[in-house]
């Protein structure tokens, strides 16, 4: 439960970083100090360094740096924090196509209810979703879902071992595209810029975001069913939108209120297991 909470509120936490620095170079400090010294001391998992490579690059360059993107583009962080949840779409229709797993009937109906939630939110005029926010955060959407089936691919045993390494393959590439999209400005303002909300924010993004909360997670994935489990992050959304609000003052409207309803709805249809009912005589 604190996991979910330090993940939902993350996305305000974000939100005070990127209103100071770019969202990019922000993200690269991140996953910079979540890699590193931790990496001196945790051995290389036994997987191929393509792996590790596209893992790293899905997961802190699509997933987290089209995310803070996203809300340094206008989109809401609570907004950012449902509208991420449409990997589990993205991905139910992948692992139909590229892996020839089985699509059962809850799965299409709540795959339908969340799709509906997203051209709901096409709708809203509130101001807490913009063009270029809504199309980074579902870039990001579609990144966890590839990166969740490189994991699948690679069948890491040490999971946290695989999950640090391949963060230390992002930051570098995650700068080189901060200075082919602005130049050297950024790194030569960044310490101008390093005040406490800067500092702060990439701190709690590394440390309990990144390397406890997916530590934590990774554990619960090993010690209890997957479908016990992956529900739980279904309260992301909520303390997300619960942060925007008591944090900005986001603006949750009717309309913002029943997209974010089906999004969440949908995803929770597709976790519910169906069994047939006993007989009573």
């Amino acid at each position: 439960m604190i996991v979910m909470v330090v993940w939902g509120l993350n996305f305000s936490v974000i939100k005070l970083g990127v209103n100071e620095i770019d969202p990019l170079l922000l993200t690269a400090l991140r996953f910079s100090l979540a890699s590193l010294p931790a990496i001196f001391f945790v051995r290389k998992p036994n997987v191929s360094w393509l792996y590790l490579i596209v893992y790293g690059w899905l997961f802190a360059i699509g997933i987290w740096g089209m995310a803070t993107w996203s809300i340094q583009s206008g989109l809401s962080a609570g907004m950012a924090s449902v509208l991420l949840q449409m990997n589990v779409v993205f991905g139910l229709f992948l692992g139909y196509f590229l892996l020839k797993e089985s699509l059962s009937f809850n799965k299409i109906v709540g795959s339908c209810l969340a799709l509906v939630g997203l051209l709901i939110c096409l709708t809203t005029t509130n101001g807490s979703i913009t063009q270029s926010g809504l199309v980074l955060i579902l870039l990001a959407a579609l990144s966890w879902s590839l990166a969740s089936i490189t994991v699948k691919k690679a069948a890491p045993k040490q999971v946290f071992a695989f999950s640090l390494w391949a963060m230390a393959c992002a930051p570098i590439p995650l700068f080189l595209i901060v200075y082919w999209q602005s130049g050297s400005l950024p790194f030569t303002s960044l310490p101008d810029q390093l005040n406490g909300r800067v500092i702060f924010s990439v701190l709690f993004q590394a440390y309990p975001v990144t390397l406890l909360g997916y530590w934590i997670w990774n554990r619960l994935l090993i010690s209890y069913p997957l479908t016990m489990v992956a529900p739980l992050t279904l309260l992301v959304p909520i303390f997300g939108l619960l942060g925007g609000t008591l944090f900005y003052q986001e603006e949750i409207s009717l309309l913002t209120l029943i997209a974010s309803l089906c999004v969440i709805s949908g995803v929770f249809v597709g976790f519910i297991t169906f069994k047939p009912a006993r007989k009573l005589v």
